[in-house]
């Protein structure tokens, strides 16, 4: 649905976007996490067809951004920073204006706007002017402007950023049930715990290039190491004498609480488990240590700071 290759920018000698590849299958959803500047509003910009890449290619729902570009903006919707609003009409003019935009003939818009106001709470300022918005109420008016069409690709950039904790999480939601067999999301967001709770797939981009993508559990493989686990036990105990099955590393322990690194958990936790009640240990749990999306950023920003 989403498909790029080496798709890069270049401004003037400054590369913008150099050399991105993602692939964003139907019924997925990609975080696309960097710091300010990093590219991840260019890639954006370009997947559009605001932006014509310097090299390389990007397909949107089966069309190329440089010779389809018509067909790609009436394929997707677009969340921005800047949400574009007329702050003199009313949601129900402003949403009816985009209805238009996209072809949608005036029972399907209506019906259309009717739902998106009242899913995003905005029916009873349905009549009031853009002007008169918070800026929370702006950012779900926008969101609902994106969905007016009921688009293939969404391209969402910070979509809850000023949004209060219901309506952010009414907006989770609704991303979340867009995932779906006809659809293809990307968002772009700093919310680290937003991204974890939403992504299928994760693409860091540092300076222009893609530091790692892929799966959030093959992000914490490649970036924090194996799997750790935590051994709880109820009283001091001496583990000296354990004698560890392949895969298996102690990390770290004192009297009530062994770590290990796991290589293959699935294997090799039953083998542990065999070891400690040979040996009698007062275990109390064994449980897997969290690691989060967090945790993984912040490493693998690091390490490309400092060149690793």
């Amino acid at each position: 649905m989403i498909k790029t290759e080496n798709l890069s920018k270049a401004f003037d000698d400054f590369w913008a976007v150099d050399d991105v590849t993602l692939n964003v299958q139907s019924g997925q959803i990609l975080a696309l996490l960097g710091q300010n500047g990093a590219g991840k509003t260019t890639t954006v910009r370009m997947l559009t067809g605001l932006l014509a890449p310097s090299r390389g290619w990007a397909r949107v729902a089966g069309y190329d951004v440089v010779k389809e570009p018509t067909q790609v903006r009436a394929s997707i919707g677009v969340l921005t920073e800047q949400h574009g609003l007329y702050m003199r009409m009313t949601a129900v003019e402003y949403l009816d204006f985009f209805g238009q935009v996209y072809r949608l003939d005036t029972p399907a818009r209506k019906k259309r706007s009717d739902y998106l106001l009242e899913y995003f709470g905005l029916s009873e300022a349905a009549h009031r002017r853009i002007g008169e918005y918070s800026k929370g109420m702006r950012q779900k008016l926008a969101l609902a402007r994106a969905l007016i069409h009921e688009p293939p690709v969404l391209l969402l950039d910070e979509p809850t950023s000023a949004m209060d904790p219901e309506s952010a999480r009414l907006v989770r939601d609704e991303i979340a049930s867009l995932r779906s067999s006809q659809r293809a999301i990307v968002i772009c967001t700093h919310n680290l715990a937003e991204a974890e709770m939403l992504a299928d797939q994760i693409a860091i981009i540092y300076r222009g290039r893609v530091l790692l993508s892929g799966t959030l559990e093959t992000l914490k493989q490649r970036v924090l190491g194996p799997v750790e686990y935590e051994v709880k036990l109820s009283t001091a105990w001496d583990s000296s004498n354990l004698k560890l099955p392949d895969g298996i590393v102690l990390h770290e322990r004192n009297a009530t609480r062994l770590r290990f690194c796991v290589e293959q958990p699935q294997e090799a936790n039953p083998l542990l488990m065999q070891e400690l009640a040979l040996h009698k240990a007062p275990v109390v749990a064994l449980q897997e240590v969290p690691r989060n999306l967090e945790q993984v950023y912040l490493k693998a920003m690091s390490q490309a700071v400092q060149g690793v």
